[in-house]
Parts: structure tokens; C-alpha cells; sequence
């Protein structure tokens, strides 16, 4: 929980650029670990927005990655996008995609507008039942 007793959103802006990927992974496990995710799942959420991130990074037409991590307890929610050329999705068969779903209680990818938004969310408490 925050420390006010109440959700909070963290914005993160980096580089589409593979030197950077560790920022966001490391937001994520800080954020997990505070608000009582187990070890194991703090681990799975990291790899989750690495695999989230990577899938954009190429992909990024104009050079910037956005994150918006989402804490709402026990669920911590987080969106990764980027604009996108017209019509790119990501290959929701492709091994990246199968290890991301794994990972988290839900995935889901949208585009609006030109960006495309990779939501992943994960709970405290379902980690604690798995």
C-alpha cells in the first residue's frame, strides 16, 4: 500500500533503446516489493514489462517508450506503449507474447491513435495462491 493509504501512478518516459530496459524492470520490482508481491512474482512482473518493453522497442517510430505503473493494492497495473507505424500489432503466437501472458494474471494489447499499449496486471494476493 502507499504510504497515503491510497492508489498511485508512477510515469516513466525512456528511450527506445535496449540500454534503458532496465529502468522500467527496476520501477516495477521496487513498486512489487512494496506493496507485498512474493519474490517469485516480483521476478515474473519484471520479466513481464521486459518482454513488454521489448516488443515495442523496435517497433517505436519516434524513439520514446512510455510506462505507466498503476498501484491500486493488491493489483499493480502496468501500461507500456509507444507510437507505432500504421497498423503494427504485436504476434500475439510469438514467444515473447507467450512468456508475457504467462507471467501476469492479464495482458492485453490496444491501439489508439497511432499508439500502441501493452497493458499487464498482476496481484499480490494471487501470487500468494499460486
Amino acid at each position: 500500500m502507499t504510504s497515503t493509504g491510497r492508489a498511485a501512478e508512477v510515469r516513466l518516459s525512456i528511450p527506445a533503446d535496449s540500454a534503458y530496459i532496465a529502468v522500467p524492470r527496476s520501477v516495477v520490482g521496487n513498486l512489487a516489493a512494496r506493496n507485498d508481491f512474493t519474490l517469485d512474482a516480483i521476478d515474473d512482473l519484471r520479466i513481464a514489462v521486459d518482454e513488454a518493453c521489448s516488443l515495442l522497442l523496435p517497433q517505436s517510430a519516434d524513439g520514446v517508450l512510455e510506462c505507466v505503473f498503476e498501484i491500486a493494492p493488491p493489483h499493480l497495473t502496468v501500461r507500456t506503449s509507444a507510437v507505432v507505424p500504421n497498423g503494427w500489432r504485436p504476434d500475439t503466437s510469438s514467444f515473447g507474447w507467450t512468456v508475457l501472458t504467462a507471467l501476469v494474471e492479464s495482458a492485453a494489447a490496444e491501439s489508439v491513435g497511432g499508439r500502441l499499449t501493452i497493458t499487464v496486471t498482476a496481484s499480490a494476493t494471487a501470487a500468494e495462491t499460486l
